[in-house]
């Protein structure tokens, strides 16, 4: 039986498919804020991070096409398991797709309710009510959609993404239009270091490990449209990259741009939500706020569906006796509850996860790309892979380290008196590392290991 082929019209659904499921959380509070801080550093600090949430997640979903699903065959079964896991359970329920419906909540939900910070005290925690109920509802939705992954592609590429992606145009049409206020000066790193700051600040947006999922839930999808040829859909996930990251870079360049020239709007915000919030209401009045509502909602409403979908999907394949569908339910429950913890606690224990995971997802799409030149393929991915996740290790650790110093922690606990002395042990010896003060020590190691591997090693017949 011959494939069946994709009219445009369902290209174009499947690329804003894409596109929604990237754009979440992280995607619309981080830019702005990135934005005022780098100020007159902007557009270098813009352009490091549009390498890393838009040219990796594209360059990702291109590695995923190219390998054919299959990015980390080329690793030992174990390890594989583990980090794929590992990236599975960060972009699901432990960070990202509980932040989708606090951001959701912020910015969609709180400027219209009136007894916001009444609390509700569940076994012993005390939660915010209104939260509470929010995500409740926020994930019941989120199971419902994902619950049905067939018609994933017509719900959400062809109806709500369409409405988002106008809304997304709109406000960014008023970003080009606004008469915003000088560049303020860069703060902080992105005054010393603004290009590997952007590059670091690219990170939370979690895209590069999303789009090693993502890009294997497309394939799936593409199944279930009865297209089970390779190379169509190499071509079609390839054509759904490069429109997801055209649309990507349409709303961070908006959005860093609003950050950087919103003057006294952005004056004491905490966040780039609040920057944006403060915004459109300073536009567009109550209306606007409405509208804006709107679009947090469905983008990181679009967000949660591809994220529980896609850990569905994976942990369905390795727990016997577990269906997909009993997978949604668990895990919409599951983030649902992490939610409850806060945004503010969720963002502060990513950041140091991400700087040990990171490095990793970006070493596996490098060797995925350069995969034929090398002497011997499974030599180079696995010992790139060792050491972007060794000098990794000692980046999350030292902003973990930080992290801590920075909130109320009581000096005597064995684990934060542990992880400070090891820093300071360790950071003598690395601090001599390029790039190491810029968050990136990883970096120059796994490219010497890379380049030393086209050289390096017994030629081994394994086909690409």
């Amino acid at each position: 039986m011959q494939d069946k082929q994709l009219t445009v019209g369902d290209t174009l659904g499947l690329g804003f498919m894409t596109f929604a499921f990237f754009l979440g959380a992280g995607n619309l509070i981080f830019p702005p804020f990135a934005g005022y801080q780098a100020g007159d550093h902007s557009y270098t600090a813009m352009l490091g991070f549009l390498i890393t949430a838009v040219g990796l997640p594209l360059a990702g979903l291109i590695a995923v096409a190219k390998a054919k699903g299959q990015v980390m065959h080329m690793l030992p079964a174990t390890a594989a398991t583990i980090f794929a896991s590992a990236i599975y359970i960060i972009i699901g329920p432990a960070f990202a797709a509980p932040r989708t419906s606090l951001v959701a909540f912020e910015i969609g939900a709180r400027p219209f309710l009136s007894d916001v910070d009444s609390t509700i005290t569940i076994a012993g925690l005390v939660l915010n009510k209104a939260q509470l109920y929010f995500t409740a509802g926020f994930f019941t939705v989120v199971m419902l959609l994902a619950a049905f992954p067939g018609r994933l592609m017509d719900s959400v590429g062809k109806v709500l993404t369409p409405i988002l992606i106008l809304l997304l145009i709109a406000l960014a049409l008023s970003v080009v239009s606004f008469i915003g206020n000088p560049m303020p000066e860069a703060t902080g790193d992105y005054l010393a270091h603004p290009l590997s700051k952007g590059i670091v600040e690219g990170y939370n947006t979690m895209d590069t490990l999303a789009s090693l999922m993502f890009g294997v839930l497309i394939i799936d999808l593409l199944r279930q449209k009865d297209i089970h040829d390779t190379t169509l859909q190499t071509k079609y996930l390839v054509r759904a990259a490069f429109i997801a990251a055209a649309g990507l870079a349409f709303v961070y360049v908006s959005l860093f741009i609003l950050g950087a020239t919103a003057g006294d709007l952005a004056k004491g915000t905490a966040n780039g939500g609040q920057i944006l919030t403060n915004y459109v209401t300073h536009q567009f009045g109550y209306a606007g706020t409405i509208a804006l509502s709107v679009v947090v909602s469905l983008a990181c409403l679009t967000t949660a569906v591809g994220l529980v979908s896609a850990c569905s999907d994976f942990f369905g394949t390795m727990i016997p006796g577990v269906t997909y569908r009993m997978l949604v339910v668990l895990l919409s429950v599951v983030c649902a509850v992490v939610a409850n913890v806060g945004l503010s606690q969720l963002i502060s224990i990513s950041i140091p996860v991400l700087m040990m995971v990171y490095p990793v997802a970006i070493a596996l799409v490098l060797v995925t790309f350069v995969h034929n030149w090398f002497r011997n393929p499974r030599l180079a991915h696995r010992a790139a892979l060792t050491v972007a996740l060794f000098f990794g290790i000692f980046d999350g650790l030292k902003v973990a380290a930080a992290s801590l110093a920075s909130f109320d922690v009581k000096s005597e606990s064995a684990v934060t008196t542990a992880l400070v002395h090891f820093v300071e042990n360790v950071s003598p010896v690395l601090s001599k590392m390029p790039l190491y003060d810029q968050g990136m020590a990883w970096l120059v190691p796994t490219m010497i290991v890379v380049v030393a591997c086209f050289f390096v090693g017994k030629k081994a017949p394994i086909a690409a």
